[in-house]
């Protein structure tokens, strides 16, 4: 393994701890999988490079809290930890949008949902937060992120949520590619970080497909809409290829399922004949606009149309996106672990995971040892680096990077 991870004479702050709500356990498991290997090459790396470990707390075989969140036949909760906390580095990880966990309230079967899982996060740095040396927050969707901004007499669930998590003693908040990152300006004196999965998406694609060609006259990065035109433009100068851009015409005489409903998709960019075009967005939320947009492409005569999603949580079904793959519309999708899929999902034809588990317990193992995460920030040498070894030599030198 490469170097990467270890930190020479830096001891962590205090030791390691990650509690996984039930709503984020597998990932978690896969995170504290990947910091166990990190500091066990840590740990051999400085024995032989002859350097005194002194105590570093990495003599463990799991980072994981015992810790739960049971509930009262009434649907009240409560969080129950059970092992000592006290002078850990605390990292909770939660998953607001896993629809998937039931619990029990007065005889009925209810379904937790993005309020049912923040209020369990709460529980949870409520019982630990006290003895805890520092308390951090792994929220890779962020909670009421789509509640960003106040256009008219409405609430500001978002900039309300941070600030009552930040009230309760939470140092940092972590998440992944926030709907406007803007949002961190209610809280502008403590940690928040933003971390985007452009990399991943770029490696999930290369292991998929060993035949794209990365230049201007073969690809092209689209952005659905004026609000994924930073993710766009990034990925784009990284590829160096060009750019085109959606621009959805909306009615704003009338108001459908809380939003101002498509009039038309207006394309603004060069021709996609031929082309393999990369559609990059934050979330698929139901997914109609996302496939209006591949159809679209196809209609201009793209050759492939590829979807980059972080977060995938198909709200209207899976059913939309199996016709459009049967008509051709799209090629495939790729999401990331980051929020929870089902197993219907999994199984589909069309549908590519680009893992983020390893980036977050870099991402961890970093703050545990209060480095810098400037590179983690903004991967840009690595991403051009895989660029690179897959124009030198296709897939066979794609192989060998980590």
């Amino acid at each position: 393994m490469a170097n990467n991870y270890v930190f020479n004479n830096i001891l962590p702050v205090a030791p390691l701890k990650i509690a996984a709500l039930e709503s984020c356990r597998e990932l978690a498991q896969k995170v504290n999988n990947h910091i166990v290997e990190f500091r066990r090459n840590d740990t051999e790396e400085l024995i032989r490079r002859k350097q005194d470990l002194n105590y570093r707390g990495y003599d463990v075989d799991s980072y994981l809290l015992d810790c739960k969140c049971p509930r009262f036949g009434s649907g009240e909760a409560k969080a129950v930890i059970n092992e000592s906390v006290r002078g850990a580095d605390l990292f909770a990880m939660v998953d607001i949008t896993n629809y998937s966990i039931p619990y029990t309230m007065c005889g009925y079967t209810n379904h937790m949902s993005p309020d049912d899982h923040f209020q369990d996060l709460k529980r949870i740095i409520g019982t630990s937060v006290a003895t805890a040396h520092r308390v951090n927050v792994i929220m890779p969707f962020l909670y009421e992120g789509r509640q960003h901004k106040r256009s008219k007499r409405e609430s500001l669930d978002c900039a309300m949520a941070l600030q009552e998590l930040i009230n309760m003693g939470v140092s940092n908040i972590i998440t992944f590619d926030a709907h406007d990152p803007r949002v961190q300006n209610a809280i502008p004196l403590n940690g928040f970080d933003n971390f985007m999965p452009t990399y991943q998406f770029i490696k999930a694609l290369f292991h998929h497909d060993k035949s794209l060609k990365i230049d201007k006259e073969h690809l092209m990065v689209i952005s659905p809409d004026e609000g994924a035109m930073n993710r766009a433009v990034y990925l784009a100068n990284n590829l160096s290829v060009d750019m085109g851009m959606f621009y959805k015409r909306r009615d704003y005489s009338r108001v459908v399922d809380g939003r101002n409903p498509i009039v038309a998709h207006e394309f603004l960019g060069s021709s996609v004949e031929g082309k393999t075009v990369l559609i990059i967005d934050d979330m698929i939320s139901s997914g109609e606009s996302m496939l209006d947009t591949a159809k679209e492409l196809k209609e201009r005569k793209a050759s492939k149309v590829i979807v980059c999603c972080t977060f995938g949580l198909f709200t209207n079904g899976l059913e939309k996106f199996d016709e459009f793959y049967e008509k051709g519309y799209i090629d495939y999708v790729i999401t990331t672990n980051l929020n929870y899929r089902p197993k219907e999902l999994l199984e589909r034809a069309w549908y590519l995971e680009a893992d983020m588990s390893k980036y977050i317990a870099a991402i961890v193992n970093s703050l545990n040892h209060d480095v810098s995460i400037g590179k983690a920030l903004s991967p840009t040498a690595k991403l051009q680096k895989l660029v690179q070894k897959y124009q030198a030599g296709g897939y066979e030198y794609f192989q060998t990077i980590e």
